[in-house]
């Protein structure tokens, strides 16, 4: 058949499958928050989730979804960005434009080995089809009289205001209990990014104090990229991410469970830092040159200061929280100093990948922490390593990455293999090994603790759409920590952790899934002080239905039963009920999404994780223990093409106590609320 009339056969036989997808670009924002949702609430259930700090994430894609990927010229690097699109499902498509030539139409996606209706729904918001204009050789002075001509300014500012009072404001904390961030980001087209980050956080003086200059913290970063032959310049604040995060990577990681489907973790390598967060980042310069359109080299340097603590010379703890509050607090600002340097040499051909990862980093004062118990074997010192080869290759149906890391002490290593059986159905395995003493500050990969170290373990996920409107997906992880963990004082220790999920969607309005996760692991006996050490269990079921009447009015609701239980104590329960009603005002730019929810859980192992809708570039996902109520009420109103205001009203209270928290952040009253602001002005 030739290929025009299979546009017009596709056309009429599918466009129920996908004029419902391309609606969800008119809601790109609701379209990242259900990725989101998802991620969040498959994240480890025995690891608080709070307000998760995907800001860089979030700010990419939305790049995206103003100026979408032309599918026509698009590159290995710029689909890699996409985590719901698979290794194969990458090689599937730029090999059908290579084979076909310049797509028509974004009908054609169908057409492409391997895609499913689920990743085309979440894909076209973010890309498109053009015609391939002659493109000539990169001019520096061309790109920088575009850039001042039709480059875009950003200034984006919020507020957070609370209606209670913590006991910290009574005598501890130095500013006023209001949160304030103002940012300023400037880009022209994907080459060129300039921006500036503020932020106090909520107890910090302004402008007075250890903040005599205003801000408690200020960022810069400056982004060239694809600049000919200068695949991409940092200066500033920025992130690394290379090979399988073994040796280095600041990226926010995905839950573990979310292994199964389609997303997948892959080396970005030097990329902004345009969020508030204060820890994961790096300070100074980096490049990455394309040497051949194969080999590609980086480098990179950094100096910045830390807080901590410092006794007689030495450095005994790191502070990561980011709050300078309190005297106390601030008294940990800024102590010590960490210089880093590394590189990074990538070769890439056709179904091969081939990376090394150098990374060498030191302290001005040596660190030396306590090191008893399960952190006996933990980093110390004051100059280390690490070094990292990572490999991927890709046969067909078949995928496998890995990496291979040694460190100043230890080794770790973690190799992924994916098969696709067919169409929509695929076999996950994912193989980690991470000795005791593997010693990697930068290290952010696949893991069950809350460091790469310390474990070992096999996972095996599969997911599959054997019948119209079902998905599938199970998966089982198997692991095991040689030396202690925190509250496991035994060497050896185990556990399991199981989930099903099975999702129903028999019509583009309508949706619906049901999850069970299963957990089980060792942990030492309360009061015992690790002379008794029992296994305990976790048993999550829950139920999510979504519905839209239309794209002005759709409604959510979410059911979730917890049961925990160990041998030495009874089972300990906990249940929520979470409505949402979504409405778009017709005739006008105003979204407005009200949410409510029950909870009730016998204790904090029971505890429950309720998903809500943040502000721009944020997702807010809180834990609950004992029982109470939670309402919020967001609201965004489009001014027009350059002005956006959205503010979120929350409150919680409490039926089973008279005072919320503790130590100084302790409330009196059962009540807490409180009301965020922000505000965009594009130009």
């Amino acid at each position: 058949m030739k290929r025009n009339q299979l546009f017009w056969l596709i056309s009429i036989i599918n466009s129920l499958f996908i004029i419902p997808a391309c609606s969800a670009q008119n809601q790109p924002d609701s379209l990242l928050d259900d990725v989101l949702e998802d991620l969040s609430v498959n994240n480890d259930i025995n690891n608080s989730v709070n307000e998760q700090n995907w800001e860089n994430e979030l700010e990419e894609l939305s790049v995206r979804l103003q100026e979408p990927i032309n599918l026509n010229v698009a590159t290995r690097e710029q689909l890699e960005q996409f985590p719901f699109l698979t290794d194969l499902q990458i090689e599937y498509l730029l090999a059908y434009v290579y084979v076909h030539g310049s797509m028509k139409t974004l009908y054609e996606l169908q057409l492409v080995e391997d895609m499913d209706k689920r990743t085309i729904q979440y894909l076209l918001p973010f890309v498109c089809v053009e015609e391939i204009n002659n493109r000539s050789s990169f001019q520096w002075k061309s790109m920088l009289k575009n850039a001042v001509k039709y480059g875009k300014h950003e200034v984006l500012t919020r507020m957070d205001i609370p209606f209670y009072k913590r006991k910290g404001y009574e005598h501890t904390y130095l500013g006023p209990s209001v949160y304030n961030s103002v940012k300023y980001g400037f880009r022209y087209s994907n080459r060129l990014y300039v921006g500036v980050v503020a932020e106090k956080d909520a107890g910090e003086p302004f402008g007075a104090l250890h903040n005599r200059y205003g801000y408690d913290y200020y960022s810069f970063y400056l982004l060239l990229q694809n600049c000919g032959r200068l695949k991409t310049l940092s200066v500033g604040n920025y992130r690394l991410n290379f090979g399988q995060g073994l040796v280095v990577s600041t990226d926010y990681l995905m839950g573990k469970t979310i292994y199964a489907s389609s997303f997948t973790s892959r080396g970005k390598g030097i990329k902004k830092h345009s969020s508030t967060d204060e820890v994961n980042y790096f300070r100074g310069v980096a490049a990455t040159v394309s040497l051949t359109e194969k080999l590609n080299i980086s480098s990179f340097y950094s100096h910045r200061s830390m807080d901590g603590v410092l006794t007689d010379g030495k450095i005994t703890s790191i502070y990561k929280a980011g709050l300078h509050r309190s005297q106390k607090e601030a008294d940990k600002k800024d102590l010590f100093t960490l210089q880093l340097t590394g590189g990074n040499i990538s070769y890439q051909q056709s179904h091969i990948h081939l990376g090394i990862t150098g990374i060498y980093y030191v302290f001005n004062h040596p660190y030396e922490p306590e090191l008893t118990g399960y952190s006996k074997y933990n980093l110390h010192g004051n100059q280390f390593y690490n070094l990292g080869i990572d490999y991927a290759y890709q046969w067909h149906r078949f995928s496998f990455q890995g990496e291979m890391a040694k460190g100043k002490k230890g080794w770790a290593s973690l190799n992924r293999f994916q098969y696709s059986l067919m169409e929509g159905t695929h076999l996950v395995l994912i193989q980690r090994f991470y000795s005791f003493d593997y010693w990697a500050m930068f290290a952010h990969s696949f893991r069950e603790g809350s460091t790469v170290q310390n474990e070992q373990g096999y996972y095996l996920g599969v997911e599959t759409s054997p019948f119209r409107y079902w998905n599938f997906l199970a998966s089982c992880d198997l692991f095991s920590f040689p030396w202690k963990k925190y509250r496991i004082s035994k060497t050896g220790s185990h556990g399991i952790d199981v989930l099903i999920q099975t999702t129903f969607s028999p019509h583009e309005n309508l949706s619906m899934y049901l999850k069970y996760r299963y957990k089980q692991k060792e942990r030492d006996l309360s009061g015992t002080k690790g002379s008794i050490i029992l296994p305990i269990y976790h048993h999550q079921l829950r139920y999510r239905l979504n519905y839209s009447l239309n794209e002005v009015l759709s409604f959510r609701t979410t059911l979730e039963y917890n049961h925990f239980y160990s041998q030495d104590k009874a089972a300990s329960l906990g249940y929520q009920a979470t409505g949402m009603i979504s409405y778009r005002l017709p005739g006008t730019r105003l979204f407005a999404e009200v949410q409510g929810s029950y909870f009730y859980t016998d204790d904090y192992d029971s505890r429950v994780y309720i998903s809500e809708k943040g502000l721009l570039y944020t997702f807010y996902t809180p834990s609950f223990q004992g029982q109470g109520f939670r309402c919020v009420a967001h609201f965004r109103y489009d001014f027009n093409e350059h002005w956006m205001f959205i503010t979120k009203f929350g409150e919680t209270t409490y039926l089973n106590r008279d005072e919320i928290g503790s130590g100084n952040d302790l409330i009196r009253g059962n009540k807490k609320a409180d009301i965020q602001m922000q505000l965009r002005i594009k130009f």
